[in-house]
């Protein structure tokens, strides 16, 4: 049987996991947290993809936690699924995956394949994790095998999941990624070989960007649309009949969750590192998807402005502060800078979300609202910003003195949509 370490439990590590366990892998997630360690082992799941029921499952399977470094050595395949987030000036954080290959360094034993998944800037898994795995006399396609691979974790897809998700793997060398391709072909429908690490690392960085660009597209479209007095929802309606050569984007509050805000940015910095000149598509979609919240604001402005009421200490209720519909998820959420503009303009805001009792903005913490018609009635104004299921924008427009809809899902007379 095949052992298997994943470094790092979160959306992408845990589903991994699983996929791999349930393929008869001997699998333990390596988390330094020793309360996470103990929630999983005890089969409670912090990862909104997979349910306690199924994680207790996996460890009925075999699964288990662990955070001592040293399951390693017994390791036949390492995945390195830590975080990667912005540093100081937008510049790549690798901390944790520094400290990660460190960790594998020192424990390797025997032939071991070690793969990167954390997005990264092209040339990470080949110029700085092999000199760390190689420092202590490990020898590259001998007895350490090296492939970088992008995570496609979709958070809350019921559709595409890990198992039918392509899968692309790129080895350092051809051997590396023959036992990468291998390993992923055990409990993936379709793995997809590239050239070699950096076209890897690229496509995943590619994948983001394509989407960065084109919601910046929408959310600038949105702007001059308003003011035209031209419908972007309705336009988006008809371009979409269209069966070539157009994909449907939607305007919103922002770009959320680790994806989009973040991988743009390290394909801008390896850009400039290594050619020393801006990607301007990137930085001109930065700017113009960091302008939505404030942009929000503004239209939730106006619309107080027609019924006679200042926005500041009117009471704005917002509904949805996750970064995605119908998860828990908040990273980079859009919602916190919509709310830090409101607190700055003096509103008096509350929210509710299905998914959060307590919310964290700047330095206050919000509880939900316990009933949410209440609060929805004694508001100035609502603002949807996520559209989880069992909200019915609808009913919630009907039922306001003033709705505000992000997400261009209501048909309510009542509703102001972006």
């Amino acid at each position: 049987m095949q052992k298997l370490v994943i470094v790092g439990q979160g959306y992408v590590g845990l589903p991994l996991s699983q996929g791999a366990t349930h393929a008869g892998l001997q699998v333990t997630g390596l988390e330094l947290n020793p309360t996470t360690v103990e929630n999983l082992n005890r089969g409670i799941s912090h990862v909104d993809d997979i349910s306690d029921a199924e994680l207790s499952d996996l460890i009925s399977k075999g699964y288990r936690a662990s955070n001592d470094p040293a399951v390693i050595s017994d390791a036949d395949v390492v995945v390195i699924c830590v975080p990667t987030p912005l540093g100081d000036a937008g510049s790549p954080d690798l901390g944790a995956v520094i400290g990660a290959t460190k960790t594998i360094r020192d424990n390797l034993s025997g032939e071991t394949l070690v793969i990167l998944e954390s997005t990264t800037y092209p040339g990470t898994t080949e110029e700085v994790c092999l000199p760390i795995l190689t420092e202590n006399g490990a020898k590259l396609d001998e007895d350490l095998f090296l492939a970088f691979s992008p995570e496609r974790i979709d958070p809350g897809n019921l559709v595409y999941g890990l198992k039918n998700t392509p899968k692309v793997v790129g080895g350092i060398s051809e051997v590396s990624g023959d036992r990468a391709f291998a390993f992923y072909s055990q409990f993936i429908d379709t793995v997809v070989r590239a050239k070699g690490a950096k076209e890897a690392e690229t496509a995943k960085l590619l994948e983001n960007t394509y989407r960065h660009i084109n919601i910046a597209l929408v959310n600038e479209m949105s702007k001059f649309c308003n003011e035209m007095d031209i419908d972007l929802w309705d336009v988006i309606d008809a371009a979409k009949t269209k069966p070539f050569g157009f994909q449907a984007f939607y305007p919103g509050p922002g770009v959320g969750g680790h994806c989009i805000p973040i991988d743009p940015n390290y394909l801008s910095y390896s850009v400039r590192k290594s050619l020393g000149y801006p990607f301007r598509f990137v930085e001109l979609a930065e700017e113009i998807n960091n302008s939505m919240p404030r942009y929000v604001v503004d239209r939730v402005q106006e619309v107080l402005n027609q019924s006679a009421k200042a926005l500041n200490g009117s009471k704005v209720l917002l509904l949805g502060v996750t970064y995605k519909q119908n998860i828990a998820d908040q990273r980079h959420s859009p919602a916190i800078p919509v709310a830090e503009v409101f607190l700055e303009r003096g509103a008096d805001i509350s929210f509710h979300d299905p998914k959060i009792a307590e919310w964290q903005v700047s330095d206050q913490t919000f509880t939900r609202v316990e009933s949410l018609d209440e609060a929805i009635k004694n508001a100035d104004v609502v603002v949807l910003l996520q559209n989880h299921v069992g909200y019915d924008p609808d009913a919630m427009a009907e039922a306001s003195q003033a709705f505000f809809d992000t997400r261009g899902v209501s048909t309510n007379g009542n509703a102001v949509r972006l």
